[in-house]
């Protein structure tokens, strides 16, 4: 193995790519010698974060869908499928905060959309992608939680249910592939980072206080050099 490029030969998918978190562990990767497959709604935004990946020299395929769309998400795998026959590893990180507000005060419609990007999705990803998942020697799948998904909040019921619903989702799944010892699932909360999502969820704070990005992305990419159990949740600190 390249002790520069650890990740070398190795097929990554990367969702809510685009910007943030996504983008910085897209980058990452394939700074790492992983050929990475973007997917974001956004095909423009998904572009510049490829034409960076290829300015460092590294490689990148994107995929612009509509995660919410499981008839999308199929058709991705077996794209995938035909042309890589095996994922190596999938990261979860497209996520939707939506409205805070109190709990009898949830728009219906609203929080149909958080459960179905937040929840649903990584449900339809990982049933879509479990098969190719199995193909490879060490598959390992990551999702972002969120402290509120474990730690209940005032006006965050609708963003914090959904990613409580996601922990217990993925911890199954470790549970029910843990036999087989071919697939490791890492759950991790980043924190406070510097991301669009939490400038809308923060509005008067510093984003100069907050760490970047890519601190998380480095905190990925070292959980996944590492023999770390199965099923682990990890908060990343600056």
């Amino acid at each position: 193995m390249n002790d520069s490029k650890p990740f070398q030969g190795k097929l990554a998918l990367v969702t809510g790519a685009s910007r943030g978190i996504g983008a910085a562990t897209a980058e990452a990767l394939a700074a790492a010698g992983a050929h990475v497959i973007l997917v974001a709604r956004t095909a423009s935004a998904l572009e510049e974060v490829e034409d960076r990946i290829h300015a460092a020299g590294g490689s990148a395929t994107i995929a612009p869908l509509d995660l919410t769309d499981g008839e999308s998400i199929g058709k991705l795998a077996a794209a995938v499928a035909q042309r890589w026959e095996k994922l190596d590893i999938l990261v979860l990180n497209a996520a939707m905060l939506g409205s805070l507000s109190p709990v009898q005060d949830i728009d219906p419609k609203e929080y149909s959309r958080i459960l179905s990007l937040n929840l649903l999705a990584n449900q339809a990803l990982i049933a879509a992608f479990d098969p190719l998942l199995k193909r490879s020697d060490k598959a390992d799948v990551v999702a972002l939680t969120s402290s509120v998904g474990a730690e209940p909040r005032a006006f965050w019921g609708a963003y914090g249910s959904s990613k409580a619903a996601l922990e217990i989702l993925l911890g199954a799944y470790a549970d029910e592939t843990s036999y087989k010892g071919c697939i490791r699932i890492h759950i991790i909360d980043p924190g406070a980072t510097r991301t669009r999502m939490r400038a809308i969820a923060f509005p008067g704070e510093e984003p100069e206080t907050l760490k970047p990005p890519e601190v998380v992305a480095s905190a990925i990419l070292d959980r996944l050099g590492t023999r770390a159990p199965s099923g682990e949740k990890i908060r990343v600190e600056a």
